[in-house]
């Protein structure tokens, strides 16, 4: 396996519709305001958080059971930032739409400003034939409510090209969260 560039991300965007909308450069300021930079990198692509939230909340003091999750247990937010409470999370979801290919797997890491901040963002892997927006989980792991922007970079996707094709991808098992379209809560 061998990590992608800038110019390979590039031509995957842009001829086979692998990140849709694509930015080819690094973004970072909108309308002369700061953001969190997002766009292509030199090894990846920063990915940008959507408007759509689900902060979770234990006003329902339930159990968080990933095999009978309970969406009662989120407030739905619509907004350009989302306040998460003191050790809490928020689901979210990209602003951008993945199609990867059957020879490529890709790893998602946190940016570093939100790091720097105490807000961990984890992705699971995208697996080779999976396809849909990207739903995200912001843990804020500090004893303070922390803010996130929406429309600005909070993760960088880097690719790994296979020299040979799986044999069975992501797409050929039906996997539960093909095509997911918004904020998707845990599937059994």
């Amino acid at each position: 396996m061998t990590i992608k560039s800038d110019k390979w991300i590039r031509k995957m965007a842009e001829e086979h519709g692998m990140i849709e909308p694509y930015e080819p450069g690094q973004v970072r300021a909108v309308d002369g305001r700061k953001v969190i930079s997002f766009g292509t990198s030199s090894y990846g692509y920063d990915i940008r958080c959507a408007d759509e939230f689900k902060v979770f909340t234990n006003i329902n003091s339930t159990i968080v059971d990933p095999k009978n999750f309970d969406s009662n247990s989120f407030v739905d937010v619509k907004s350009d930032v989302c306040i998460i409470p003191p050790n809490s999370f928020a689901l979210a979801r990209t602003i951008e739409y993945f199609r990867i290919p059957r020879n490529v797997l890709t790893v998602c890491l946190g940016k570093s400003t939100y790091a720097r901040c105490g807000i961990i963002v984890n992705v699971t892997p995208f697996e080779p034939e999976w396809e849909g927006y990207v739903t995200l989980e912001f843990s804020n792991t500090t004893p303070l409510p922390a803010k996130i922007y929406a429309g600005e970079g909070c993760a960088q996707v880097l690719f790994f090209e296979s020299d040979e094709v799986c044999e069975t991808s992501y797409k050929d098992r039906n996997g539960k969260y093909q095509g997911q379209r918004g904020v998707t809560l845990p599937k059994a």
